[in-house]
């Protein structure tokens, strides 16, 4: 064998070398919680272990919010900046691609000279020069830091699309929540007026009394200071009321102010369906969207330590240069002018002062980061969800009570009537008792309102919420690295 192909076998064989630790997936966290298939806090029978719903809030059976959340989906500013970041990243991994391949371009050249003498007394030389040439380059991947960085950029583009589900997922939940608490809002200030009603009706009747001597002038005070206080409640609720609306319009990416007529029709608080599917722990790890990113950024540091690695390491860059030229313009064309150059390079810092060293460690701690964040990410989204879960149980369990406190406050209204129809107790105690159902009511709706916040914190918690990207124009380049939604 030629010394020429010893020297090309070593070159193609150190063009297979790929240095820096190949990315063998995240670590293996919360295997308990795997191991055990649920989640701690799931035994209440309103759980199933079914996968949840991508789609999730559609099981409130509000047609409105569904519209709301879908238009969110579509036309909230905080979508179209995630999909810029998909594109971007998409963009960037094709760059890098490009970035291995062999550089060409052409040139002309025109260069007008006027010289001094050469000798004394001699006049000065006019010099021109014609070149038309082109020139191409490529640096050989040695030792793979091109191929890692090309494992790094799509690291990168699979964690942005995970950060898009994230933004997907955060901004159903969110427009669900402000929904939820503008029609609890709403109810209250429904039955804020009606208190205020009868605690009127007490007064106006308390004062019949004090005319007729029947009644003091503390009780006129007392039920005036009642009335006066349930008057200055209410008012803070209209402008919680004027918040929702505007939270709602800038949500689904209007003005504030554009979904008032819209949503100024009182409706009853949705309530959740009677089984809510939360799947099981290592559902959530596979398909949060948290998680997914953070595991992405892990193997994007993984690879960014080959890419510091072969930084130190011996480059090796091919040059080559082909013209056409001379002192006329037709030198151009004529080829027996041609000239070309072909010239390999050797480029190694091999004296740095530790600089490519300090560089590798840099890039090895930011891998550790990773990992731990990965790790700490798990967790976190484990502990969300239990917390959820534990959450929406117990609620369950204060409403159930409030609904018979509730029950027993109408039977104690329907008594009172039969005796204020016998003669036995007054109207204005019948008000008092009337008044003390609207409280248990309150209660009640209040209650149904936080059942169904904890519903959409569990399904928020489930990381479930998120599709396939929305935008039409990062939809048609995203969609094949998008991760699979959660079974439906």
């Amino acid at each position: 064998m030629t010394t020429r192909s010893l020297s090309l076998t070593a070159l193609l064989l150190l063009g297979a070398c790929t240095v820096g630790p190949d990315y063998a997936g995240p670590p293996a966290t919360a295997s308990d919680a795997v191991a055990r298939g649920t989640f701690a806090r799931a035994a209440d029978p309103a759980f199933t272990p079914a996968p949840g719903l991508a789609r999730w809030w559609e099981g409130l059976n509000d047609p409105l919010l569904d519209r709301l959340v879908d238009d969110a989906l579509v036309h909230s500013p905080s979508i179209d900046l995630a999909v810029a970041r998909v594109r971007e990243a998409q963009a960037q991994l094709s760059q890098q691609r490009a970035a291995l391949k062999p550089s060409a371009s052409a040139n002309a050249t025109v260069i007008g000279a006027e010289l001094p003498p050469i000798q004394p007394g001699s006049g000065s030389t006019q010099v021109e020069f014609y070149n038309v040439g082109a020139n191409a380059s490529w640096e050989l991947d040695l030792f793979g830091g091109g191929r890692r960085s090309i494992e790094q950029f799509r690291a990168t583009g699979d964690a942005r699309l995970a950060d898009l589900a994230d933004v997907q997922v955060s901004l159903s939940a969110a427009v669900a929540q402000a929904y939820v608490a503008l029609r609890d809002v709403q109810a209250r200030i429904a039955l804020s007026d009606a208190t205020t009603r009868l605690q009127q009706q007490q007064l106006t009747l308390t004062r019949q009394r004090l005319a007729a001597g029947t009644a003091s002038q503390l009780s006129v005070e007392r039920l005036q200071t009642q009335l006066e206080n349930t008057q200055a409640q209410a008012i803070p609720l209209a402008a919680q009321r004027d918040e929702y609306w505007n939270q709602l319009a800038v949500l689904t990416g209007r003005t504030p102010g554009a979904l008032d007529a819209t949503l100024k029709p009182v409706a009853p608080v949705p309530l959740p369906p009677a089984q809510v599917a939360v799947g099981d722990p290592a559902s959530l790890i596979a398909h949060r969207p948290d998680v997914r990113a953070a595991e992405r950024q892990l193997a994007a540091s993984t690879a960014g330590v080959g890419v510091a690695k072969a930084r130190a390491l011996p480059g090796i860059r091919f040059l080559g240069l082909l013209g056409l030229g001379g002192t006329s313009p037709g030198d151009i064309f004529d080829l027996g002018n041609i000239a070309a150059i072909a010239a390999p390079s050797l480029s190694w810092s091999f004296l740095d002062f530790g600089k490519n060293r300090a560089a590798t460690r840099v890039s090895e701690a930011q891998r550790d980061q990773a990992d731990a964040t990965y790790r700490k990410t798990v967790l976190d989204a484990l502990q969300d969800a239990e917390t959820a879960l534990s959450r929406y149980g117990n609620s369950r369990k204060q409403l159930g009570q409030l609904v018979q406190a509730e029950a027993t406050a109408k039977r104690a209204t329907a008594l009172n009537r039969q005796r204020v129809t016998a003669g036995t107790t007054t109207l204005i105690d019948q008000l008092d008792v009337e008044r003390q159902q609207l409280s248990a009511t309150a209660a009640v709706t209040q209650a149904r309102a936080q059942l169904t916040q904890y519903y959409i914190a569990v399904n928020k918690a489930l990381g479930l919420g998120w599709t396939d990207p929305v935008s039409a124009d990062a939809g048609r380049s995203a969609t094949a690295a998008t991760p699979s939604a959660p079974a439906r």
